[in-house]
């Protein structure tokens, strides 16, 4: 899906500049590409993803739509780094997130146990 914010996505990690830029645009306006900027979310090492993490751990339960359909992908490893940076970060996010967390807490996958997602939601829902 091509927006009028595709240019202000950052272009590559180390592409701060564009990343804070889009930030510094308000939730309202940048809304509709939550979905890629939590794609930089797939490495917490990234540049980038410093600059973003906080942002989007800001927005509360209204970033649980945009995250449920990561958590029923098989990239365990960006399940993680969304657990760890973003999700442990905001309770309201936790909350409206109870069900996923709960499931990854209590019915892992093999690959979920082995990246640390069940230990990340443990520790997530015992708060």
């Amino acid at each position: 899906m091509k927006t009028a914010l595709q240019p202000l996505l950052p272009r590559d990690k180390h592409d701060t500049d564009t990343a804070a830029a889009l930030v510094a645009l308000g939730w309202q306006q940048v809304e509709c590409v939550a979905p890629q900027m939590l794609e930089w979310m797939q490495d917490s090492n990234w540049p980038v993803a410093a600059v973003l993490r906080p942002f989007l751990a800001a927005q509360g339960a209204r970033l649980a739509l945009q995250v449920k359909p990561i958590f029923a992908t098989a990239d365990d490893v960006w399940k993680y780094f969304i657990l760890a940076g973003i999700v442990r970060q905001s309770p309201e996010l936790a909350s409206a997130l109870g069900a996923e967390l709960a499931r990854m807490a209590g019915s892992p996958t093999a690959g979920e146990r082995l990246e640390g997602v069940a230990a990340q939601a443990q520790e997530i829902l015992a708060g």
